[in-house]
């Protein structure tokens, strides 16, 4: 049995349980004031154009250079694939792989993840909701580390900067691929994960 068959709605503020008005369109937290509502209003629409707009984003992010490294006044701009080549064509394995996961196999399994919560819930796939929970909570336990890249860059710009004998710039790409990190993140955290539970009626989970 959820909470709102019981009428009890609970406060994304400070998490107080409230008992439902049937009375009023607006209620608002006995504790704090905020608004509460059923379920977070517009959270499908909110996380899909979210989503969207980082799957656009995702496409400059890989292919735009992320980063020019200038050595003794030469050096060429790097995606973060040739970043990642070069590092394993310099005997890094262990740091090329690293590089890899954070920077494409995160925000791809995220995008992915992500768009396959929305149309499950929407469409009332016949998916475990335990499985789908699982993947939520994954979504955003993961979402930190796709920052690594940005980390290192921003890192390294503010280190290794010695005029034409080394100097490290931050190109489009960086940008582009901070603005996916960013936008898969707020689309986990607009995502309400109380929709899996209302589109598992009759899933054994549910009981």
């Amino acid at each position: 049995m959820r909470a709102i068959d019981a009428g009890i709605l609970i406060c994304t503020e400070c998490h107080e349980l409230n008992r439902q008005d049937a009375d009023t369109d607006e209620q608002v937290c006995t504790r704090c004031g905020a608004l509460v509502h059923e379920r977070r209003p517009n959270s499908l629409v909110r996380t899909w154009a979210l989503l969207i707009t980082a799957a656009i984003l995702y496409i400059p992010a890989n292919v735009l250079p992320i980063m020019t490294v200038t050595s003794l006044g030469q050096g060429d701009p790097s995606t973060i694939m040739s970043g990642v080549i070069q590092l394993v064509q310099h005997g890094m394995i262990p740091i090329a792989a690293v590089v890899f996961i954070a920077s494409i196999v995160v925000p791809t399994f995220k995008l992915v993840g992500i768009a396959l919560l929305l149309f499950s819930v929407q469409r009332h796939q016949p998916l475990s909701a335990r499985q789908r929970i699982l993947m939520y909570r994954f979504i955003e336990f993961i979402g930190r580390w796709s920052m690594l890249d940005i980390f290192v860059i921003a890192i390294l710009v503010a280190v290794v900067n010695f005029g034409r004998l080394a100097s490290v710039e931050a190109n489009l790409g960086a940008i582009a691929f901070a603005s996916v990190v960013i936008l898969t993140m707020l689309a986990a955290v607009t995502f309400d994960p109380r929709l899996i539970w209302d589109n598992t009626e009759s899933d054994d989970d549910h009981d």
